[in-house]
């Protein structure tokens, strides 16, 4: 009887959940109110949007013929303008540790329509004829155009109601990797570019590497580019065993909708795997779990769900399932994200809670916060049921109950409940900094412009507690709209390094808006401030310059371990001397692409 009652009251919750969504889905338009002129939710292939610029008709009377030629991962190259690079090169040299990802950027440009366009990637061979790293250990793909927007008019930050597009300049930005579309096609007097990453073997030997990428159209072949790589003899962990602890909230629900799949269903969580792989092989540790309805108040597109059923018995006391949670925790553990689980929320942004009220047989709310009798006896019992679930899962451990951006008072409350009902639970907070709570949050995450004391991180560590930072749309720079510079992403590894703090948190890793391959803008923050991954499990180019500079994050640490051991102080010196380049006040003057390339050539001579 309970099994029913738990099913009835998850059938009714999962189906008031879809219904609501589809109904206010449109269809073929962009949450803009553009129609996207093609079937929506696009997977394999997809038309990108018409750019808003025209083509320049004086730059492009100097281009007489199909320029092909390495470019730089910190441009976004324009697709109305030909390629900024004044010499073009056919070879390009990168610079690895063994196991870690190097990326490269090719840009062709030309006078002519280019039809089926494609490229071809090789084996890369060492100098000694022997070794090679094969092309399965390459990536590569075309550099799609997706449209974005701008900092608010202030330039301080990209928060705001944005419901009226036009109020902001609205352009094609270069962001995502397209590894599924084979070919495509390339207009006269407009600019493509494609990415390839090389993943260098862990065993690789050390030395210098070549291949090809070899550029043609359906005239033939257009081009070759030489492509090197310069393995070092140090080694990189496999992502698994990074230190740098990275924490980018997932959304199941964005998957289940975009793809049209029942949520948690077989056909859901198989959809799912790439993208929490490409999760997972940036080094995430954190499981997002939500246990409420509507964590965060449908701040997103696509809303959290809870994945506890919460259910009133008919004599007024509290029973709960875990069935979606366990099946969710299960699956990303499988993966190999196994660290922490984050639990969101017991203070959610509006303090409403959706439960199944058995003695009217149908979804009710209830609204309460910390300190009232209803919150005192809702949240007590869920808690102690909580503990109980997640020790006999073996969790419990690695389980923090999270909140996020909430008042000291409150959180005050909230923690007082937590502490009575369980005093071994662990808390998570991302938000302001409270110095009268620091001893009680395991994991605390702080805004870019707050800064935890020199004692307070080494106390922190000494206690093997996490402390992070978060940037947000509050932040002009550095960030990860789909209109910033590349190397600011690049930069939050090292500005972690710097701070000597634990890793970086980002709220949103695909909350997507309506059709986040055509349109990164949403109606509530910057472009590309809800997502940093594609449909279709496609990365980008702010994802491939995130993990760049978390790997960064662990050269720093690996190399000042060894400065240490070997009372290195000269290197140590010039080490921090590189570490003080990463002040987010200096970004308006100093780009962030400047400091990052004088940084990576110190950790990789």
């Amino acid at each position: 009887m309970k099994k029913q009652l738990f099913s009835a009251a998850l059938c009714l919750l999962t189906a008031a959940t879809l219904t609501a969504q589809e109904a206010s889905t449109p269809r073929g338009v962009t949450l803009t109110g553009r129609p996207t002129g093609q079937k929506p939710f696009p997977l394999e292939t997809y038309t990108e949007l018409e750019n808003p610029l025209t083509p320049s008709g004086e730059q492009w009377q100097k281009v007489r013929k199909v320029n092909l030629s390495w470019g730089s991962t910190d441009i976004r190259y324009k697709q109305e303008e030909p390629a900024a690079i004044a010499r073009p090169s056919l070879k390009c040299e990168l610079k690895a540790w063994r196991g870690e990802r190097v990326s490269a950027q090719w840009v062709i440009w030309g006078d002519r329509d280019l039809k089926d366009l494609k490229f071809e990637l090789q084996d890369l061979h060492h100098t000694n004829g022997r070794d090679l790293i094969p092309k399965e250990s390459l990536f590569g793909g075309f550099v799609r155009y997706v449209m974005t927007d701008e900092l608010n008019k202030d330039g301080r930050g990209g928060c705001g109601h944005r419901p009226d597009a036009t109020l902001f300049d609205s352009t094609l930005v270069a962001d995502a990797i397209d590894h599924i579309t084979p070919s495509l096609d390339l207009k006269r007097h407009t600019t493509r570019s494609g990415w390839v990453r090389v993943w260098v073997p862990a065993e690789a030997a050390a030395g210098v590497y070549s291949g090809q990428v070899r550029i043609s159209d359906s005239k033939g072949l257009i081009g070759t580019l030489e492509l090197r790589v310069r393995v070092m003899t140090r080694t990189l962990p496999a992502p698994e065993d990074w230190t740098f602890h990275l924490d980018l909230w997932q959304n199941p629900f964005a998957v289940a909708r975009y793809h049209g799949v029942e949520p948690w269903s077989r056909e859901h969580f198989d959809l799912m795997r790439p993208y929490m792989e490409l999760y997972r092989d940036a080094g995430g540790k954190v499981i997002t779990a939500s246990i409420i309805h509507k964590p965060w108040n449908a701040q997103t597109y696509d809303y959290f769900e809870t994945m506890v059923t919460w259910m009133r018995k008919a004599d007024g006391t509290w029973a709960f399932d875990y069935t979606i949670f366990d099946k969710w925790v299960e699956f990303m553990m499988e993966l190999g994200i196994r660290d922490q689980i984050n639990c969101y929320s017991m203070i959610p942004w509006r303090l409403s809670f959706r439960y199944f009220d058995q003695a009217s047989n149908s979804m009710k709310d209830i609204q309460t916060k910390p300190g009232e009798e209803a919150y005192e006896q809702m949240w007590g019992a869920m808690l102690r049921s909580f503990a109980r679930h997640l020790r006999e899962k073996g969790w419990f451990g690695i389980t923090h109950i999270a909140m996020d951006e909430r008042p000291a008072d409150v959180m005050k409350a909230a923690m007082a409940l937590i502490r009575k009902a369980d005093p071994e639970f662990k808390v998570s907070l991302a938000g302001a900094l409270h110095e009268d709570l620091l001893d009680q949050i395991d994991d605390y995450c702080v805004a870019l412009r707050m800064k935890f004391s020199e004692q307070t991180k080494t106390l922190r560590r000494d206690q093997g507690k996490v402390t992070t930072y978060y940037t947000s749309c509050e932040d002009p720079r550095p960030n990860t709209f789909t209109f910033c510079p590349p190397a600011e992403c690049a930069w939050l590894g090292w500005y972690a390094a710097r701070e000597q703090l634990d890793g970086y948190l980002r709220w949103a890793l695909n909350s997507w808006p309506i059709e986040p391959l055509l349109d990164s803008r949403f109606y509530t923050w910057a472009a590309g401030d809800t997502y940093l991954i594609y449909p279709g499990a496609r990365s980008s180019i702010r994802y491939e310059r995130m993990i760049e500079g978390i790997q960064d994050y662990e050269k720093v640490q690996i190399l000042s371990r060894e400065y240490e051991q070997k009372g290195d102080r000269a290197a140590q010196k010039r080490l921090q001397a590189i570490l003080s380049l990463f002040d987010e006040k200096t970004l308006e003057k100093t780009p962030a692409a400047e400091v990052v390339k004088k940084a990576r050539s110190f950790v990789n001579r």
